[in-house]
């Protein structure tokens, strides 16, 4: 523990606490309005939405910070978003009880996946091209709403694309750093960050007992997993092979689904590996020595938990971030991750166009029998591969 004490304390720096603190501004924001409906959904009063919030910001910061440390490679989890926007349709009858049985269930699979190395070595046949595709193609939007930012915001969008590029220029190692600062003060001065109306407030944990029922079990916990498997952590796992890192897979899933087993009575309802926020984490901005960008995993734990702590106060000061001061921050800190997503995915001639197939397919946002794009970007790449081979002499 003192040597791993002593290795964080050497390898922290402030353009990776600066890129875990990006992580969770985005992946919070982004997707928070999606939970907090998901649990309406399932009847949930205000504590219990409260308790969600905890539960998820617990399991991700402390899955982030743990394994990340274990490692010494950057692992960032979250919540799965589909997941989330799949019970918002899919639980009207059934009790929160229910649905808490049902999310054990999923996490008991997950578990199960990861450590008995199914998950991996499925995973383990998808091409790099195909991979990086993938990746490429989940990350695209953001990198595109970086810019349409400029027809709503010009003043904000323009300042930050300013000083990021002064910033690449003079002290590349702080450039999202400035950048983010910029936006904040930017929005500040012209009015569109309020801060009134926060007040510090602790989230209180709500211990809902499970129960267990086929229709739950069909109905939410098959579902969920598959979702969640499908549509988040293959895109994870493809963020990990572009950054190169050799995380051992395996072991990964099977903890994420543990933490989600113990907080799934107090709301965690589902938890996989990252692809957008890792890719923050992975990626040059955090540090340019790859060896210590676990640092960057390990200050988005830290945040995670304090919003799962502080809760609503939390939610409240993230809500209050313009929607372009958002945007564009995540799309310029994945501005190095994308090009490097693409170079990977069309290096092999021999593979070019089943991995434009699966950028494609991937970027277009299509939704097929709930299950995301990222999934069935993956599976028109393959498909596509496969008709090259056989063509081949």
């Amino acid at each position: 523990m003192t040597s791993t004490l002593r290795h964080l304390l050497r390898d922290v720096s402030l353009s990776a606490i600066a890129a875990g603190f990006v992580t969770v501004l985005v992946g919070f924001t982004s997707s928070a309005a999606i939970v907090f409906q998901a649990a309406q959904s399932l009847g949930a009063t205000p504590e219990q939405i409260g308790s969600w919030i905890w539960a998820l910001g617990l399991g991700m910061g402390l899955t982030c910070i743990g394994l990340s440390l274990r490692y010494r490679m950057p692992v960032v989890t979250a919540w799965s978003t589909p997941g989330a926007a799949m019970l918002i349709g899919s639980t009207a009858g059934l009790p929160l009880s229910a649905a808490i049985g049902a999310f054990m269930i999923s996490a008991l699979l997950i578990a199960v996946a990861g450590f008995s190395g199914f998950f991996e070595r499925m995973i383990g046949r998808i091409p790099v091209s195909l991979a990086s595709g993938m990746l490429g193609g989940v990350l695209l939007r953001f990198g595109l709403d970086a810019f349409a930012a400029l027809q709503t915001q010009l003043g904000l969008a323009l300042t930050m694309f300013a000083i990021y590029l002064l910033g690449r220029r003079l002290m590349p190692r702080y450039a999202v750093i400035l950048t983010l600062l910029a936006g904040v003060t930017f929005a500040a001065v012209t009015g569109l960050l309020p801060a009134h109306g926060l007040a510090l407030q602790l989230a209180q944990p709500v211990f809902v007992a499970p129960t267990f029922s086929w229709a739950a079990l069909v109905g939410i916990a098959l579902p969920l997993f598959i979702v969640t498997m499908a549509s988040q952590n293959v895109p994870g796992v493809a963020a990990i092979r572009a950054s190169g890192y050799p995380i051992p897979i395996s072991p990964v899933v099977g903890w994420t689904g543990v933490a989600n087993i113990v907080l799934a009575p107090f709301g965690a309802f589902a938890l996989n590996l990252a692809a957008i926020t890792a890719a923050i984490c992975m990626g040059r901005e955090a540090h340019e020595d790859t060896s210590r960008r676990y640092v960057a995993a390990v200050a988005a734990g830290v945040f995670y938990v304090s919003v799962g702590l502080l809760g609503a106060t939390v939610a409240a000061l993230f809500a209050a971030f313009p929607r372009e001061l958002i945007v564009a921050i995540a799309g310029i800190a994945l501005l190095g991750t994308i090009g490097a997503s693409l170079a990977a995915a069309l290096r092999d001639e021999a593979e070019r166009e089943p991995a434009l197939v699966t950028f494609l397919m991937t970027a277009s946002g299509v939704s097929i029998a709930g299950i995301g794009s990222a999934f069935w970007g993956l599976v028109a790449g393959a498909i596509t591969l496969l008709v090259w081979k056989r063509k081949r002499p």
